[in-house]
């Protein structure tokens, strides 16, 4: 079971950091992301983190702004915005999956959270 939270309203340029706890499973041998939705738009990679953390992958769209960590002890994955956009406003979702490498795709991961929403004021 996944729970995201830390949403909110931001101004564009604030820093938001989102968490995700899990809870269920063997957290350390999953590999965990982020994906977001926006209204009437599919929904779309984020980040991804290796069941270690020593492996991350980004959208280009966050790339350098955006930071995906994961505290194993907590069984705990976080997603760091800084110097956020109007267009990153949407819903963020948690995700998991067993894997060694990491994944992009949605249909990559079974296990997802309830998303947390993120507006971003310009």
């Amino acid at each position: 079971q996944l729970q995201a939270s830390g949403g909110g309203l931001v101004q564009a340029g604030d820093s938001l950091t989102l968490s995700c706890a899990a809870s269920g499973g063997d957290a350390d041998k999953i590999a965990m992301g982020w994906f977001r939705q926006s209204p009437g738009a599919e929904r779309e990679f984020v980040a991804s983190v290796s069941w270690s953390g020593s492996r991350t992958v980004y959208a280009d769209s966050v790339k350098g702004r955006l930071t995906i960590s994961r505290d194993n002890a907590k069984n705990t994955v976080y997603l760091q915005m800084n110097n956020l956009k109007s267009e990153d406003t949407a819903v963020y979702y948690c995700t998991a999956t067993v894997a060694a490498d990491l994944r992009t795709k949605v249909d990559d991961y079974p296990y997802w959270g309830q998303g947390t929403q993120v507006t971003v004021s310009s």
